[in-house]
């Protein structure tokens, strides 16, 4: 019903310098709903959001809120007026407090009780089970946990709208699972809820609707119970997906014998990793894998030494070696994508050209610059050969999608050409599209001869890609599988300390 309706946005266009980001898109949002908002990186989705939370204004179009016509000329406007946003990429104050970032912004007056403001905070995070202090310092509460405190922060605010720009990338299964309680409780008491992620099992556990755009164009809207999940990929993508299915087909194990091309015994770091044994041999491609916190992405920072190795004997291609920061493990043709590529992959300033060759010129030494004709050609090369939707090189790194600028960083350490490559959430955060792509690259790859340490917090991705997987918990490794006992059955029942399913 038309009064049952808070959010309508209608015929918007939007246009940057050489691309047209939204055209004559449109998206109706309802009280007490959670309505999905799907499409492939740069269909279009953050772009429409921006445009409704005042981060850019639209070319043409309308936007109404409960009727009224609105345009937003900033966050802060949008806030005010009932639009909450927790965007996928934490935009917090990692210097302040837990409560300085809850309420900042929020003040009235000169004076402040922070006794108060502290005690408000810890009523808030206790309702939502929150296991961070008022008073703890950011920056000293987890990945995950500063992703909760955002969502606590939009929560806070009594909005009408509340967007969620993939809430869930850094949550575990318990904490995803307690968001959506949230979610619920929320639609209950009549807030429109805009879900944008692309973890389809999550858009159909918690969706009512979903709206498809593509290329920056309205495809369409359908209800959740309507839509099996190969139609939205089709709809998505703009074509059948069976890419995903002919992955598994690729994979294969290492190369039989030989030397492995990095081998650890005792590896330990300044992280608390519990000292552990690894290998792994050309054209593997193996993963380390167990629940949020289980000091999976600890382990491979340590092979690439971007925490302080702690003790270890290292060997690469059966020689020992000392590692003990990362442009020594380059110089050994180790190749490293991070978890967060916002805080330790990117350098959001510079060009889509400059962050490519950032490896490369680090190991031939800064004062010894590439011309820019060769850099150019090291660019074009690579957002040729993996498809980098770019409007040039030149174009500056952070106004790309997030799985191009994924893309960007995997071009980095291609450039190079490692004979190891650690992928640390490669995937998180992109299109179903993109995903395939890296995925299958991750094969071609070790076809070529390339060992590959993959890791993703979705454990069918990893059994879809990985020959092996080593199974982590509490910052120890507690099993490894590999072939047949390779199921997620028995992945979970070496991480609960009961060995395999019978």
């Amino acid at each position: 019903m038309q009064n049952d309706i808070v959010l309508q946005m209608r015929g918007i266009n939007v246009s940057f310098p050489g691309v047209k980001a939204l055209q004559d898109a449109d998206f109706t949002l309802r009280r007490g709903e959670v309505h999905a908002l799907m499409g492939e990186n740069g269909a279009g989705k953050s772009t429409l959001i921006k445009v409704l939370t005042g981060v850019y204004q639209k070319d043409s179009g309308s936007i109404d809120i409960n009727g009224q016509r609105v345009s937003f000329r900033s966050p802060q406007e949008a806030q005010e007026n009932g639009v909450g946003t927790v965007y996928q990429e934490i935009s917090l104050c990692p210097n302040l407090t837990v409560a300085e970032n809850l309420f900042i912004g929020r003040e009235k007056g000169v004076f402040v009780s922070w006794r108060e403001r502290n005690k408000k905070a810890a009523e808030i995070l206790a309702s939502l089970g929150i296991p961070a202090r008022p008073t703890q310092q950011l920056s000293t509460c987890s990945l995950a946990i500063q992703q909760m405190i955002a969502i606590a922060r939009a929560m806070d605010m009594q909005c009408k709208i509340l967007i969620f720009d993939e809430p869930t990338s850094s949550l575990d299964e318990d904490e995803v699972q307690k968001l959506f309680t949230l979610m619920r409780d929320l639609k209950g008491h009549g807030v429109g809820i805009i879900f944008v992620t692309h973890f389809l099992d999550q858009v159909y556990q918690i969706s009512d609707r979903i709206t498809v755009l593509r290329n920056g164009e309205f495809i369409g809207e359908y209800e959740v119970k309507t839509l099996p999940q190969v139609e939205l990929i089709a709809k998505m993508m703009g074509k059948d997906l069976d890419d995903a299915a002919k992955i598994k087909s690729l994979k294969h194990g290492a190369e039989d014998g030989g030397t492995a091309v990095y081998k650890a015994e005792g590896l330990a770091s300044s992280t608390g990793i519990k000292p552990y044994d690894f290998n792994i041999r050309a054209g593997e491609v193996n993963g380390f894998t167990g629940l949020l916190g289980s000091g999976r992405s600890e382990s491979v920072r340590a092979i690439f030494a971007a925490d302080r190795v702690t003790g270890g004997l290292v060997r690469v291609g059966g020689v020992k070696v000392r590692i003990k920061k990362p442009k020594d493990a380059m110089r050994h043709g180790i190749g490293y994508l991070p978890e967060d590529r916002k805080g330790d992959g990117l350098i959001a300033d510079l060009s889509v050209r400059e962050n490519i060759i950032l490896a490369l010129q680090t190991m031939n030494g800064f004062f010894k610059p590439f011309p820019l004709k060769k850099a150019q050609a090291f660019a074009d090369e690579y957002i040729k050969l993996l498809d980098i939707k770019t409007a040039s090189a030149d174009t500056p790194v952070r106004s790309l999608s997030g799985g191009n600028q994924q893309k960007v960083i995997l071009a980095r350490w291609l450039l190079i050409h490692p004979k190891y490559l650690i992928l640390d959430e490669p995937t998180r955060g992109i299109d179903v599209g993109t995903k395939v792509e890296i995925q299958k690259l991750v094969l071609k790859l070790a076809s070529e001869g390339m060992s590959v340490t993959f890791i993703s917090s979705e454990i069918e991705e990893m059994i879809r890609v990985c020959a092996r997987l080593i199974i982590m918990k509490d910052r120890g490794i507690v099993g490894e599988l590999g072939g047949e006992d390779m199921t997620q059955s028995n992945i979970m029942h070496t991480i609960a300390g009961g060995g395999h399913a019978s």
